[in-house]
């Protein structure tokens, strides 16, 4: 028969077992954004980027929101419409013409508003940084509505 110590060290034991799991899981719950923890705005920024890979632009279409406002340089593009009409001519050739990635994403504590951002790729060469919001619409999906990108410079050697 075990005696008294052996009992209270296999009771804290268990005892600490179940809290460290506890604040493990409760800390992987309070930060979606986490690397390797699903978010959801990230997997639609993804998918979004996937749809150029894949030279599919009904599928892109469905990411930009009915109300989305696209900045082109300094002439926004307001509504799907218009940005659809100026974004076309990167799905005419066969091979994507640029690639972009989320390296940073947030949402909100409500679920329904997110940002995304990252880096834009012409054939392996970084050349801008893109910057999304994301809303979650009232038909479960997300979709951007604000987007804008900025270059980046190449100042390897440069003062």
């Amino acid at each position: 028969m075990p005696d008294r110590r052996s009992i209270l060290r296999s009771t804290l034991a268990l005892t600490s077992g179940v809290l460290s799991a506890t604040a493990m899981n409760s800390s992987k719950a309070a930060a979606p954004s986490a690397a390797g923890v699903s978010n959801p705005v990230r997997d639609a920024e993804i998918a979004f980027a996937a749809t150029m890979a894949k030279r599919d632009f009904k599928a892109f279409a469905e990411f930009v929101a009915e109300d989305a406002v696209f900045i082109d340089g300094k002439r926004p593009l307001r509504g799907r419409a218009a940005v659809l009409a100026h974004w076309k001519r990167f799905f005419d050739s066969a091979e994507a013409p640029f690639s972009w990635a989320p390296d940073l994403v947030e949402v909100l504590p409500d679920g329904k508003l997110g940002y995304s951002t990252g880096p834009v790729h012409v054939k392996d060469k970084l050349v801008a940084r893109f910057a999304s919001t994301w809303r979650l619409d009232v038909d479960g999906r997300w979709r951007v509505v604000f987007d804008n990108g900025s270059e980046v410079c190449d100042c390897q050697g440069k003062p």
